[in-house]
């Protein structure tokens, strides 16, 4: 193999992930890459002669990176759909509305250097490296080596915009219109939730006023972040809606990522509430509303591994059938399909709906959240302490050396006192007993990085800070 092949090999590496393609602009993520990635998924979705979707957020690169993927779908024959800005959900609609193959051009919640293409079957039925992406990445160093041969008959463009079409979908899945009026603080980060939001929750798209007050906050599109990342996962990006919230004396806040998939959750005092407790909240939602239509139904709920104890014992206590999945949203997108479940709900606040094509979608979890919360009385703080009787560490992760050196050093330490299985990463769970609060605790090594990601939940407080204390022990030891 050449010096030049080998590179463009590694690049393509670089860049293609487990479930997406992400990567540094105009290093590890070129046009050129971009264009030969379409090219190769249009060969594998076999959309040649029909639509693929495109859509983008707005980060300063994804425009021309839309662009490059255009040329490269319509060169191997399939029809371009440009939605133009949207958010990652929005992209799913239309994917899922024209049963078109889609790729989204966004980092989600990545810095502003970063970017990358989530990539879709036509139904936005997930494409994860052991489902086409792989070959995607192999077609399209083919094509970067040899060069891009076009069909015979190469593609048409349209533009198409679907978002009035995405916020009346929303509307039609949850009926917002009865509730109690709510004063809503929503941090959009300067990413796509500016865009959706407005649409969505407000009368932007031409639909009805809600009983709801939206107060703003970073709602202008600007893919440089200037507030803060748009990743609230971490704290720190929460800080300004919490104080938000209080301030204007608030009944709730929510907080979307770069690419607006994702939906994090702020009570009335200002405290986060956990994605669990999300999960807990709309499962038992759906499974209500899915048994008062069909009393007799079968009704399945996924969970990752990682969320709280309380989200399969609320599907169980429901009379539905909880069942624990690995992570990853392209892992979830398929088990939902091959289980027929009605909902998922992961730790990362990713939401999955069976009426939404079995795929994530963060705005209609807040629209979920919003139809509990404003047919009761109560304070969001409340209703969420319900659904959150535990103690939780929250993701911890720790740089490792030798990873294989940590787990052996954490199986010898619990192997005898504790259950063990490696469904995804390391789960172990402390035997009950009546002098013994529950525990548990998932080690999982990062797909990416010599990381282990610690997760610890326990009956109390005290057991849980023992537990996360010795296992960070035997990781960093």
């Amino acid at each position: 193999m050449s010096s030049s092949a080998r590179s463009i090999r590694a690049q393509l590496n670089a860049v293609v992930k487990s479930y997406d393609v992400r990567g540094l602009v105009g290093e590890s993520l070129t046009a050129e890459i971009v264009t030969a990635i379409a090219a190769g998924f249009v060969d594998e979705v076999g959309a040649a002669g029909g639509d693929v979707v495109v859509g983008h957020d707005m980060r300063d690169s994804s425009p021309e990176f839309a662009a490059a993927f255009a040329a490269g779908a319509q060169a191997r024959g399939a029809n371009v759909v440009s939605i133009g800005l949207c958010s990652t959900d929005e992209s799913y609609y239309a994917s899922g509305i024209l049963n078109a193959p889609s790729a989204m051009f966004t980092a989600s919640h990545n810095p502003a250097t970063y970017n990358g293409i989530k990539l879709a079957r036509a139904g936005a039925q997930g494409i994860s490296m052991q489902t086409g992406l792989g070959t995607i990445r192999d077609r399209a160093e083919a094509y970067l080596t040899d060069g891009l041969v076009s069909t015979p008959a190469p593609g048409t463009f349209r533009e198409q915009n679907v978002l009035a079409g995405y916020a009346g979908y929303l509307r039609s899945l949850v009926d917002l219109s009865g509730i109690r009026p709510v004063t809503v603080v929503v941090d959009a980060g300067n990413g796509m939730g500016g865009l959706t939001v407005p649409a969505v929750l407000e009368e932007a798209a031409g639909l009805p006023a809600l009983p709801l007050t939206v107060i703003p906050l970073y709602f202008e599109l600007d893919g440089s972040f200037p507030n803060h990342e748009a990743n609230p996962l971490e704290p720190s990006n929460l800080v300004d809606l919490q104080k938000a919230v209080v301030q204007h004396g608030a009944d709730l806040g929510l907080a979307f990522d770069g690419d607006a998939d994702r939906c994090f959750v702020v009570d009335e005092l200002g405290r986060a509430v956990t994605p669990s407790a999300v999960a807990a909240i709309v499962a038992l939602r759906e499974i209500t509303r899915v048994r008062a239509a069909d009393p007799d139904a079968e009704i399945t709920v996924l969970h990752n591994v990682i969320t709280s104890n309380i989200v399969a014992e609320t599907i169980e206590a429901a009379g539905a059938t909880a069942i624990r999945t690995k992570v990853g949203h392209s892992l979830i997108k398929d088990e939902m399909r091959a289980t027929g479940a009605i909902f998922g709900g992961e730790h990362s606040a990713h939401y999955y709906f069976r009426d939404f094509w079995s795929a994530d979608n963060g705005m209609l979890a807040a629209m979920h959240l919003l139809a509990e919360f404003g047919t009761q009385d109560a304070p969001l703080s409340q209703l969420a302490e319900r659904f959150d009787p535990y103690a939780g560490s929250g993701e911890i992760n720790s740089t490792v050396a030798d990873v294989p050196a940590a787990y052996t050093r954490i199986v010898e330490a619990y192997s005898s006192i504790a259950d063990l299985d490696e469904f995804d990463g390391l789960t172990v769970t402390g035997m009950v007993s009546p002098d013994e609060p529950f525990w548990w605790f998932s080690v999982r090594p990062s797909n990416t990085e010599p990381l282990l990601r610690l997760n610890v939940e326990a009956a109390d407080q005290p057991t849980m800070a023992r537990i996360r204390d010795h296992v960070l022990a035997l990781i960093r030891a």
